[in-house]
């Protein structure tokens, strides 16, 4: 059985969109007969929870990227070396590296070469020389717009692996929690008001009105949120919803949204732990980045936001347009009407799928 190291050096959503790419490595190549692999997956220290959550994993190791991370840590040689002696030690001879159509799999392709590496793949707009083995042309080999599980996928494949028969190639969590001690017994709808940046945050008084409006309608409501979020969740939840603002790791967030009957967040991790458990997400999104790569796969959609905004495509973390008009403009009553046209099942975009966990 080989080791096969998996890379995707950012954070939570992005690591849970590798996941489909992670379980066709480890499915191994047909031309081997399909035997397994061991998949180590290298992120940054923000997607480590993530990673752990990724079936068919057998390893993990963070790591802090000087060209990935905002702010860059420092480039050292003991940062180098820590990461050289991992890969090196861990006898890994092939890895697949996932990136973003902005980012370059080049740098980290010149370590694991340092690490012993045998075999690499990626995808680069950059002559590559002896760094990687196979390399993708984005633009030419695969189109950019397109979601960025299915390109991540696309990198796996073009190294020789492919999913198993029967995997949808949509995204999976390992069974998330019972957390019915947290969330009750009773259906509910949940929503996540915080955001990873500035720029993609719906303001936190249209998060309040929405819950107020959601409870109206006779839905109960969860607001959840990371320990630094607790004022946030509590000023969103108001004085009936609950409030679980520090209350949960990405584990039994997961076994959250897994129960919920719809989730309303914007451009962030719990997204796409959403489409991971397979519940329908209202997605306020902002174009800072294209929707058609970062919006949540392969469940049911409410895409709200204006997506021609003059933000579009700025991937600004700080909003550049007074008024913040591309979230701003969105009202609490379409957020409403989005979530009970997917717990109707009328929402037009994707078809919903049963829940699968592994």
């Amino acid at each position: 059985m080989s080791r096969v190291l998996v890379a995707r050096l950012d954070s939570v959503g992005d690591v849970l969109l590798a996941g489909p790419a992670a379980r066709a490595v480890a499915n191994g190549r047909r031309a081997d007969g399909g035997s397994p692999n061991d998949v180590v997956v290298l992120c940054g220290p923000q997607g480590e929870s993530a990673a752990r959550l990724l079936p068919e994993v057998s390893d993990v190791f963070a790591w802090d990227s000087p060209w990935i991370t905002n702010p860059a840590p420092p480039v050292t040689g003991q940062r180098v070396d820590s990461l050289v002696g991992f890969v090196r030690n861990s006898r890994i001879t092939e890895a697949v590296i996932l990136t973003s159509y902005h980012q370059s799999p080049l740098p980290l392709a010149l370590l694991l070469r340092l690490a012993g590496v045998e075999r690499i793949t990626g995808a680069s707009t950059d002559y590559a020389g002896s760094l990687l083995d196979v390399r993708l042309r984005p633009g030419e080999d695969f189109p950019e717009d397109q979601p960025e599980a299915v390109r991540a996928l696309g990198i796996a494949c073009a190294a020789g692996f492919r999913l198993r028969e029967g995997d949808d190639g949509k995204l999976m969590v390992k069974d998330p929690p019972d957390v019915r001690n947290l969330v009750g017994e009773e259906p509910y709808v949940v929503v996540h008001p915080g955001a990873s940046v500035p720029a993609r945050a719906w303001p936190p008084l249209h998060h309040a009105a929405a819950v107020e409006l959601l409870e109206g309608a006779g839905h109960r409501v969860v607001v959840t949120g990371g320990p630094g979020e607790t004022e946030l969740t509590a000023t969103v939840a108001g004085p009936s919803g609950i409030d679980l603002g520090g209350l949960t790791d990405l584990q039994s967030l997961a076994g959250v949204l897994a129960r919920a009957e719809a989730v309303v967040t914007g451009n962030t991790g719990p997204a796409h732990l959403a489409a991971a458990v397979g519940t329908p997400v209202v997605s306020l999104f902002s174009p800072v980045v294209p929707a058609v790569r970062w919006a949540p796969y392969g469940v049911p959609l409410e895409l709200l936001g204006d997506q021609n905004a003059p933000c579009r495509l700025s991937r600004a973390r700080i909003c550049p347009v007074p008024g913040h008009p591309c979230l701003g403009s969105v009202s609490p009553e379409q957020v409403v009407d989005a979530v009970a046209r997917l717990i109707s099942g009328v929402s037009s975009l994707n078809t919903r799928r049963k829940v699968r966990r592994r």
